[in-house]
């Protein structure tokens, strides 16, 4: 039986992703196999995630925990690609995004780092967010990275990123903004950045095991947008990093996948593909790069076949002596082929900006 093209589409372009963000390799070649129309992408990814979430639900019966926490975390990856590009159809969307929230909150709880779910107050409702505060042997407090997911991502995809910044001593926050993840229903895609890092390290205060004073932000794909936008409208920033983020969006987005341009249609609250063209002209760091005063880590993959390279060298000229661009040759989009070495790069970058 023939593939569906946009199953093929999807999979030539993200497994690479999906691997590096908690998918076992062995379920990966189920998947595409049982995958073969766009209509039961959802489905079959969700009933490979009940698989694992069974099986920590066995093990927390059995006492154990830690185990039961990795396959929790395996469902909800499993679960969050379920609806990976899949907004067109709310109601499998929304049960995926469910079963995912789920798991994850159970896996947190008995993770080496456990998690802690924020409520972030902003324009009168909230933003979430998750907090990993991995413990100080000094006891001093620690500096924050502030991850952002891009498009189609969210915060619990981050974790696998998450981890090479606790294991240098960096705190996390993973943060849905607006147009993201558990946020999107509430917020549509904004340029609001400095109200939303203000609003998160204004809530740093309340945690004493953090430096509020040494925050940087960190961003993948359109969250690498997000990430120098952030940095220039907030000064309290001490770091950015941004991962094979677009410096301009309006030429990106009409050579993106069509699942791509729609979701972000909807993520910015549209009604028609047209007004999300438009739109995306408006996602343009040309007349705000200048304004960035940290230091800038400029991370792309020349392999690139969602965001050109091109897009990187563009904000590295603009932010120019501030900025230190970083090409992988071998790298693709966001170099989740090379995980092993874009992650410790930028929290190794991240820890020597922070003083820690």
């Amino acid at each position: 039986m023939s593939k569906d093209p946009q199953v093929e589409l999807i999979f030539n372009h993200f497994i690479p992703r999906y691997i590096a963000t908690g998918v076992d390799p062995n379920d990966m070649q189920r998947l595409v196999k049982r995958v073969d129309e766009w209509s039961n992408w959802c489905s079959i990814w969700s009933d490979e995630a009940l698989k694992h979430e069974l099986h920590g639900n066995r093990e927390k019966d059995r006492n154990h925990h830690l185990t039961a926490s990795e396959s929790w975390l395996r469902a909800a990856i499993y679960y969050h690609y379920a609806k990976h590009l899949f907004g067109a159809d709310p109601e499998q969307f929304n049960q995926a995004q469910e079963s995912m929230l789920r798991c994850y909150n159970l896996a947190g709880v008995d993770a080496k780092i456990p998690l802690v779910k924020l409520k972030l107050p902003y324009r009168g409702d909230f933003i979430h967010a998750y907090l990993r505060t991995p413990e100080a042997p000094s006891g001093a407090p620690l500096p924050v990275a502030i991850i952002l997911p891009g498009l189609d991502a969210c915060k619990e995809e981050l974790h696998t990123w998450s981890n090479s910044f606790l294991d240098r001593g960096v705190a996390t926050i993973t943060l849905d903004g607006p147009g993201q993840g558990e946020s999107a229903a509430h917020f549509p895609i904004s340029l609001d950045w400095g109200g939303v890092m203000s609003a998160v390290i204004d809530a740093l205060a309340a945690y004493p095991q953090v430096d509020a004073t040494r925050v940087g932000v960190v961003g993948q794909s359109l969250g690498a947008f997000y990430s120098p936008l952030s940095a220039a409208l907030e000064p309290r920033m001490k770091a950015c990093i941004s991962n094979c983020g677009p410096f301009n969006f309006g030429p990106v987005l009409p050579q993106m996948p069509k699942v791509s341009q729609d979701l972000f249609r909807i993520r910015a609250h549209l009604s028609t593909l047209s007004q999300a063209l438009e739109f995306a002209h408006e996602l343009n760091l040309e007349t705000k790069a200048q304004l960035i005063s940290c230091p800038t880590l400029i991370v792309f993959g020349a392999g690139d076949k969602i965001i050109p390279a091109s897009e990187g060298e563009l904000l590295r000229q603009a932010i120019a002596s501030k900025a230190e661009l970083v090409v992988y040759e071998e790298g693709n989009h966001v170099c989740f082929n090379i995980p092993y070495k874009f992650r410790p790069l930028t929290a190794d970058w991240f820890v020597e900006q922070m003083g820690s």
